[in-house]
C-alpha cells in the first residue's frame, strides 16, 4: 500500500476526515484569522487553497471577503466542498502537479502537511511550479508543514483513538527519507477492518528553500506553530513558510541542481 498512490483512496474515505478534521474546525479557523492578521491582504485579494480537502480553510477565507479558489485531487472532497460555493468561492478537482491558472492569484496556501506525498522529488518540484506560476509577481505562498526534526524526536509509535463507534489503531515509523503511518480502521459498518498507510517525505527548511527558490519564490518568514511563534529546529511542531514570488522566474531545466550539488533525486 505504501508504494501506491495511497492518498487517492485514503483522502476519499470518510474515516480520513473523521480522524483529522471533524474536531479541528475551530483551531483551523483561529489559525487562518491569525495568519490573515499577519499577512494583511488587500480587500478582495485572490487566493488559491492548494489541496483544500472539503474546503474548511477556503470557507473561512471567503467569509473574510477574499476571492478564493480551492483545488484538491479528491473527487469526493470537492463534491462536498461545492455545496459552499458562492460568488467568492469556487472548488475544482485538480492534481497540484499539473498546470492551473497562471499569474492570477495574490496568495496561495498549502495547509496541514498537504504536501510530501509523491514518489519523486521531480513530482514535488512540479507541484511547487504549479503554485508559483499561479501567483502574480509579488504574490505570496504559505506552506504549513510538519517540522521533521521535532517529529523525529516526538514520534509516537503506537496509538489508539476511539471516535464515536470508530476505532483507529495507529502505528508510526520512519526511515532516512520518510515518515510512515499505518492506520487500521475498525467500525461496525465495515465487514472487515480497513488499512491505510500514509507516507510523507522528510522535507526540512533547506529542502523547501531549494524547491521554492528554483521556481522563483524567496522565503521571507518562518514560523514554528499555529500561533506564529518563532521556528525552532527541535522545539516547535510546525514548519510554516511564507515565500514571495519575484519577477525574474527561471525556466525549467532538464536536470535539477540542488544546493548541495546533487543532480539526482533523493526520493527515487
Amino acid at each position: 500500500m505504501a508504494d501506491k498512490a495511497w492518498y487517492k483512496d485514503w483522502f476519499n474515505s470518510p474515516f480520513y476526515h473523521k480522524l483529522y478534521f471533524d474536531r479541528d474546525d475551530q483551531e483551523a479557523s483561529a489559525f487562518i484569522k491569525k495568519l490573515i492578521g499577519h499577512l494583511k491582504p488587500s480587500p478582495g485579494s485572490r487566493m488559491l487553497d492548494v489541496a483544500c480537502g472539503k474546503g474548511r480553510h477556503s470557507k473561512t477565507l471567503a467569509s473574510m471577503g477574499f476571492q478564493v479558489t480551492g483545488i484538491d485531487i479528491s473527487f469526493d472532497s470537492i463534491l462536498q466542498a461545492k455545496q459552499y460555493e458562492s460568488e467568492k468561492l469556487d472548488f475544482y478537482v485538480h492534481d497540484m502537479r499539473l498546470p492551473f491558472w497562471g499569474n492570477y492569484y495574490n496568495y496561495a496556501f498549502n495547509f496541514f502537511t498537504s504536501f510530501g506525498y509523491f514518489k519523486t522529488r521531480r513530482e514535488h518540484d512540479d507541484a511547487i511550479r504549479t503554485i508559483a506560476k499561479s501567483l502574480k509577481p509579488g504574490g505570496k505562498l504559505v506552506i504549513d508543514y510538519l517540522n521533521v526534526h521535532y517529529s523525529e524526536d516526538h514520534l509516537v509509535h503506537n496509538e489508539s483513538k476511539q471516535l464515536d463507534e470508530t476505532l483507529y489503531e495507529i502505528h508510526r515509523w520512519d526511515d532516512e527519507t520518510h515518515f510512515y503511518k499505518k492506520i487500521t480502521v475498525h467500525d461496525p459498518i465495515l465487514e472487515a477492518p480497513m488499512e491505510f498507510t500514509e507516507k510523507v517525505a522528510k522535507f526540512n527548511l533547506g529542502d523547501f528553500t531549494d524547491m521554492l527558490s528554483f521556481q522563483g519564490l524567496q522565503v521571507q518568514e518562518v514560523f514554528g506553530d499555529y500561533q506564529l511563534g518563532s521556528y525552532d529546529i527541535r522545539k516547535t511542531p510546525r514548519l510554516i513558510l511564507i515565500a514571495t514570488k519575484g519577477t525574474d522566474i527561471k525556466e525549467d531545466k532538464e536536470k535539477r541542481l540542488y544546493s548541495d550539488g546533487r543532480t539526482t533525486d533523493a526520493l527515487t
